[in-house]
């Protein structure tokens, strides 16, 4: 993976984290998901985190 592209998504209710890429040209704004937390075994919304 590109490391220019990449971003870090944190769980809202745990320490869980996922990496993915992100476009930066077309998308100014922050991310925030809703994803399967394995920690808690439930879905809970990501949002993106610094490195």
């Amino acid at each position: 993976m590109s490391q220019d592209r990449l971003i870090k998504l944190k769980s809202s209710e745990s320490d869980h984290v996922y990496y993915t890429r992100k476009n930066k040209k077309l998308v100014t704004r922050k991310i925030e998901l809703q994803k399967f937390d394995p920690t808690i075994r439930k879905r809970v919304a990501y949002k993106e985190a610094k490195k």
